[in-house]
């Protein structure tokens, strides 16, 4: 993994925290990312950063007056309109097909002083389908996906700051996979215009970062304002059940530890039943989402099927074949499931649930992108979720270790007060990535 630069905080507004160390990012890039490949090849890369750093330094030139975000170098998962920069959201589809106004997500952090660093790589269409990225701790490991190339260079240190979108499970999975960040707010808190669809009924706009003050201050970008809220202690819950399941015995065990961390912290930690009906919403979920991708490529399928890869081309056809009904029965679960989730954290008086971010560590090898299984409740109940690194984990005896996360799912539209509390959560766990962020 490259080496990290020095860390920076964002109370201290006096300084450019990123422009003179641009030119370092942007060789850092060209030279560290031609095995990691997290960044989509760009032309003139150096010449396009040097011209936003000079456009920023003309449009803030009082230090007293800068942004939060002023010189952060960003990456921008490439399903997000980038004003001068093409899309192709992973494919060999023709960037023309995508062409538009810049996505408001990327607009917002511009306005917040950010510089974007680059594309960084998708799986076709932010779907199965894999990029080139591999894992910044092993490299013949997966990164996760889709927002593959986000996760991996944030935290490989090649920028501070990047942007994802999840569907499923696109921010925290890789998030997880490659031990950095990763926060999805509430659904529809930050708009998607300017964004390649997967499924809209699902699609949020996410962040990955080095540390914790940076989300916070990205959020407040993306969200247009910030909340005053108070540092009180949450209370825990667990979701006992089939649920967890899903997860690897490493991970599992994993998992207990960390609860035993919070609790030895001093937490309260209670043990709720729930998801019971977890192979339901599994369904549900992949029904909406096949049905959505179809209709998202209509414009698009029948002229250049092609040219998509394998897995995006069958999940398309998947979803033009489920017959209307049953699409119609999936999205009713899911909406009764979306005012369900939010009476049952109510009914056991619990503010943050705590799970595994993902089923277990990265696999080996890029043919897949691993599972989205532990994300799928709560993308599904539009509910903020945050991805802690908690740690690492070895796949098999003699193998090496792998990062694992915490996952952190609050309450709708509570995604300041689940950031407030994040780093006491990261401090019990002994995560680094409570405090300063690097730049």
């Amino acid at each position: 993994m490259p080496d990290r630069p020095r860390a920076a905080h964002l109370s201290d507004r006096r300084h450019a925290l990123y422009g003179q160390a641009m030119p370092t990012i942007v060789d850092r890039i060209a030279h560290a990312d031609t095995e990691l490949r997290a960044f989509v090849d760009e032309p003139g890369r150096a010449e396009r950063v040097a011209a936003e750093v000079d456009e920023i330094a003309r449009r803030w030139p009082d230090p007293e007056r800068r942004p939060p975000l002023h010189g952060v170098p960003l990456g921008v998962k490439d399903i997000f309109r980038v004003d001068g920069l093409p899309t192709r959201a992973g494919s060999e589809l023709p960037a023309e097909e995508f062409a538009g106004p810049e996505a408001a997500a990327v607009t917002r952090l511009r306005d917040a002083g950010a510089v974007v660093a680059g594309k960084t790589v998708t799986t076709e269409f932010a779907y199965f389908a894999p990029g080139p990225t591999r894992n910044p701790h092993h490299p013949e490991h997966t990164p996760g996906g889709s927002s593959s190339g986000s996760a991996a260079a944030v935290a490989a240190g090649l920028v501070p700051l990047a942007l994802g979108t999840q569907t499923v499970g696109s921010v925290i999975r890789p998030a997880a996979y490659c031990g950095c960040i990763g926060f999805k707010p509430t659904y529809g808190r930050v708009p998607c215009d300017g964004v390649i669809p997967n499924a809209p009924t699902f699609d949020t706009v996410g962040l990955f970062a080095a540390h914790l003050p940076l989300v916070t201050a990205a959020t407040a970008a993306l969200v247009h304002g910030r909340v005053d809220v108070p540092a009180d202690r949450p209370v825990l819950g667990v979701p006992a059940g089939p649920y967890l399941d899903q997860a690897e015995t490493r991970a599992r065990d994993g998992f207990a530890t960390q609860v035993a961390a919070l609790r030895a912290a001093g937490y309260e930690v209670r043990d709720v039943a729930a998801l019971d009906d977890i192979a339901q919403v599994n369904r549900q979920h992949m029904v909406v989402n096949l049905v959505e991708l179809a209709r998202t490529h209509e414009p698009w399928f029948d002229r250049y099927a092609e040219r998509y890869r394998p897995q995006t081309a069958a999940g398309i056809r998947e979803g033009r074949s489920t017959d209307a009904a049953t699409y119609t029965t999936a999205l009713d679960g899911v909406h009764t499931f979306r005012r369900t989730m939010p009476q049952l954290m109510a009914d056991a008086g619990i503010d943050v649930w705590i799970c595994p971010s993902a089923t277990g560590p990265a696999r080996r090898g890029l043919d897949t992108t691993g599972s989205p299984a532990m994300s799928v409740p709560w993308t599904q109940a539009g509910l903020p979720a945050l991805s802690l690194p908690a740690g690492t984990v070895a796949r098999e005896p003699g193998g090496p270790a792998l990062p694992v996360g915490l996952q952190c799912v609050g309450r709708p539209g509570a995604d300041e007060r689940l950031l407030a509390w994040a780093p006491g959560i990261a401090e019990a766990l002994n995560d680094p990535t409570s405090g300063a962020f690097v730049g």
